[in-house]
């Protein structure tokens, strides 16, 4: 049974960093793309970072420059680096792990960004 678990969420000033971990169990990590995802209240889920098996990374706009998405598959874990946080990055950030037959999600974890 694959599982999830993210950590690292919380409350931090507008200009702050925050680092984002989320750790894979139950399956072979290498395997997947990792990707983070957020919610803000009232609004859709939408990717901010992927990282394919390859290492290879995307970013939705708002974020390029400012977030880092990197993986250790010796740990079977990604993180995402928060920099330079912004009120709008203000959500429940949810990992995923996906092949192209499967994918699975993280239960979310909190982040603020609030003076």
């Amino acid at each position: 049974q694959v599982q999830l678990v993210e950590s690292g969420g919380g409350l931090v000033q507008p200009g702050g960093s925050l680092r984002l971990s989320c750790a894979l169990s139950g399956s072979i990590f290498s395997l997947y793309a990792m990707g983070w995802y957020r919610q803000a209240p009232g609004k859709q889920r939408e990717l901010v970072a992927r990282i394919s098996s390859g290492s290879n990374t995307n970013y939705v706009d708002s974020v390029k420059g400012r977030f880092t998405i990197t993986r250790d598959n010796a740990k079977n874990t990604v993180y995402l680096q928060m920099n330079s946080l912004k009120p709008e990055d203000t959500a429940v950030y949810y990992c995923n792990a996906a092949t192209w037959q499967f994918q699975y999600w993280g239960q979310g974890t909190q982040v603020t960004v609030s003076s």
